[in-house]
């Protein structure tokens, strides 16, 4: 090692620049940076507000396009940023601006609060063309940090829950424990709240398997949001794909970020609770034209972002950008920042959004694109949870079931099909068997199976539980947009009334149909997903879209109403339910998946198989299902002994009678949504007599006794 010529106060050593990013070795900051079309590159040291520049290092340094230093005097907690100098030329895609102080795109941690300024464009508009904006954001814009990665993980095993036992909880860190009074305030709202004893007792207690986290990848507010005096809350805005959020941390912003979030995971291992990341890799928070210059844009736009013939961006996001996914270059960012949350983070999986974007090539959405291969042989990244929101808004971009074998998708079809049926829509009787299957129809042609298939009724995007039963329209006017964004197409259904209500007959329909969406999903095959809150029955009031809501609105509450904790339990039996019984987590599909099946039979009202005319009755708005438990397949770990159950579903507005199905001597009764409680009482279950009346908008659970 030779030390370089400088006039600078801290000594500069040259090494190789393979590693990217900022990495500590011991005895000094590795600093490297990849840029294919700069022409030089400043490193930027700042105090520890971030506020003051302590030196200017001109990195004399660059190979394979990589520019890189090595500083033996700096150590962890460095605040740091770079200048990088080239060529302005947007119709050709370059944007250099050396004015703008940039984050390293492979930061471990961002430190700094983000606040909108327009002097954060890279560009500004003057005679109808895109010229520099010239403003030294250095004193204004967050600042890389460099981190010590060294933790202790003790004696952790993480749980590998097959996908077959596997049962999601989606999360929000801040929007989970802010209002929690069990905790101390500084904890509330971050990755110690969520990791904390109270929250894994909380997650253990309703059986769920894996949280699976809205994004933590660090993110800024749009420059939309900032002029409402409005913040993303959601998430999915990231700027670094390996920092996470300092916002969730209670320990600084310095790298304490880093060690909580690895607490936060140790914790959750310790309680057989898996760590699933939702991850944004389809764009990032430096938006489109006139967007702020954050990172990637004054780094080299051209490479990052994909770009029409005239330098502007294309979108397949909404969001303004969308990152060049089939470049090697930022190819390699992709499966680098995927390999450091898996190796150095620990987590298990990650939910990819707006998928499609990453697959997209000259061509559309190739399902053998580089992304996929590099997935599919990658030693580390190819053993964890992959799942895929399977569309975007690009042409083509709705691939559900078109996915690699190894890929689980959130799938809409079970999502929509469900809200159809409870909310009485025709014609979904065949199309909720083919969910209760596990969506054969689009899984058993490619050689998937039914846990390919993330069933979900609902998520963060769109109404939650209690809300889908209370409103037939959006309220989303809180986000300032007067009530034109979130979708309009909801498949909702106020059982009435829009809104709150006293009346006591819609009060317990709703309650019905909040227990019959809850049933359907966890006694249908294929993975089941829970929203946060949906467990107890939490509102928005309406809202559809709180992606922006981040206040009490959005975050859980904990003083539950003597209904809301009646709800829970009913949610924690029907998990427990679900996990004693293999029946309901079969993970194969039959020889003949969209026909008659040795374990399952499908009922009509008098107790007899259903036939092909029965499908075709536009009308019918009922549905049942009998699962045979003394068949040989399973006779494995769950059922002691196996057990035959029938669940019918009556989703029409008529109160009916059925008879039992063929062969079944004796039943009693497990489970009726219309029932006070839900379930019956331990030991407690009656023995049915027939005609057994089942209530409109409701269902049943029978075992078989004799």
């Amino acid at each position: 090692m030779k030390t370089s010529s400088t006039q600078n106060s801290f000594k500069q050593w040259t090494r190789e620049g393979r590693r990217l990013g900022a990495t500590w070795t011991g005895n000094g900051v590795n600093f490297a940076l990849f840029s294919l079309h700069a022409t030089a590159v400043d490193l930027i040291l700042f105090d520890e507000s971030g506020t003051r520049e302590l030196q200017k290092i001109s990195i004399p340094n660059h190979d394979h396009d990589v520019w890189h230093v090595f500083l033996p005097d700096v150590k962890p907690g460095q605040l740091y940023g770079y200048r990088v100098h080239g060529p302005w030329e947007p119709t050709k895609g370059h944007l250099f601006n050396p004015q703008k102080v940039l984050l390293d795109p492979y930061a471990k941690a961002i430190a700094g609060e983000w606040h909108w300024k327009p002097s954060f464009a890279g560009e500004v508009w003057q005679n109808g063309k895109r010229t520099m904006e010239t403003t030294d954001t250095g004193p204004l814009v967050p600042k890389s940090v460099v981190v010590d990665s060294q933790f202790d993980w003790g004696q952790e095993e993480r749980p590998y829950h097959s996908l077959q036992e596997t049962i999601i909880y989606e999360v929000h860190v801040k929007g989970f424990s802010k209002l929690w009074e069990a905790l101390p305030p500084h904890l509330r709202g971050t990755y110690a709240g969520l990791g904390s004893s109270h929250a894994i007792e909380y997650f253990q207690k309703l059986g769920i398997t894996a949280v699976e986290l809205l994004p933590v990848h660090q993110f800024f507010d749009e420059p939309m949001l900032c002029e409402k005096n409005l913040r993303n809350f959601w998430g999915y805005n990231s700027i670094g794909f390996f920092a996470p959020e300092n916002r969730y941390s209670s320990l600084g912003d310095h790298g304490g970020q880093v060690t909580e979030f690895k607490t936060m995971v140790r914790n959750l291992h310790a309680a057989g609770i898996e760590v699933i990341l939702d991850v944004v890799y389809n764009h990032t928070a430096e938006g489109g034209i006139g967007g702020p210059m954050l990172s990637f844009r004054g780094i080299d736009n051209e490479v990052y972002y994909r770009l029409n013939n005239d330098g502007s961006y294309a979108d397949f996001t909404g969001t303004g950008n969308t990152i060049h996914a089939a470049n090697p270059h930022v190819l390699r960012l992709i499966m680098d920042s995927l390999r450091y949350w898996v190796t150095e983070m620990h987590v298990d999986g990650f939910r990819f959004d707006l998928a499609p974007v990453l697959a997209r090539d000259s061509s559309g959405v190739n399902p053998i694109s580089a992304f996929f291969t590099l997935i599919q042989q990658d030693p580390v990244i190819s053993t964890v949870k992959l799942i895929a929101e399977p569309w975007d808004i690009g042409e083509g971009g709705y691939q559900v079931g078109k996915f690699p074998g190894t890929w689980c998708e959130w799938n809409d079809r079970f999502r929509n099909s469900c809200r159809r049926f409870w909310k009485g829509d025709a014609g979904q009787r065949h199309e909720l068997a083919l969910r209760l299957k596990g969506s054969p129809d689009l899984y058993f042609e490619n050689r998937r199976s039914p846990l390919a298939s993330i069933n979900y009724v609902t998520c963060h995007d769109g109404f939650t539980l209690q809300d889908l039963v209370s409103y037939n329209e959006k309220h989303n006017e809180s986000n300032g947009e007067e009530n034109r964004d979130g979708s309009n197409h909801n498949n909702s259904w106020n059982c009435g009334i829009e809104g709150p209500t006293d009346d006591a007959s819609i009060i317990h329909l709703r309650r019905r149909q909040k227990r019959n969406l809850l049933l359907t999903l966890f006694l249908s095959h294929g993975i089941p997903m829970i929203y946060s809150g949906d467990d107890w029955g939490r509102t928005l009031n309406g809202n559809n879209n709180a992606y922006c809501q981040d206040r009490e609105l959005s975050w859980l509450k904990w003083n539950w109403s003597e209904e809301e904790k009646s709800f829970k339990k009913f949610t924690e039996h029907l998990i427990a339910f679900r996990k004693a019984h293999s029946l309901f987590s079969h993970h194969q599909f039959s020889k003949s998946p969209l026909g008659k099946e040795r374990f399952r039979s499908w009922i009509r009202s008098d107790g007899k198989e259903m036939e092909d005319a029965d499908w075709k009755k536009e009308t019918a708005a009922t549905l049942g299902m009998l699962l045979n438990g003394d068949e040989k397949e399973f006779e494995v770990s769950g059922d002691i002994p196996p057990h035959t159950f029938y669940i019918f579903l009556n989703g029409s507005f008529e109160c009916l009678e059925i008879l039992p199905p063929e062969g079944g001597l004796s039943w009693k009764m497990i489970l009726d949504t219309a029932s006070p409680e839900g379930w019956m009482n331990e030991g407690e279950e009656l023995e049915v007599k027939f005609p057994l009346k089942v209530t409109d908008h409701s269902a049943i659970l029978l075992q078989k006794t004799g």
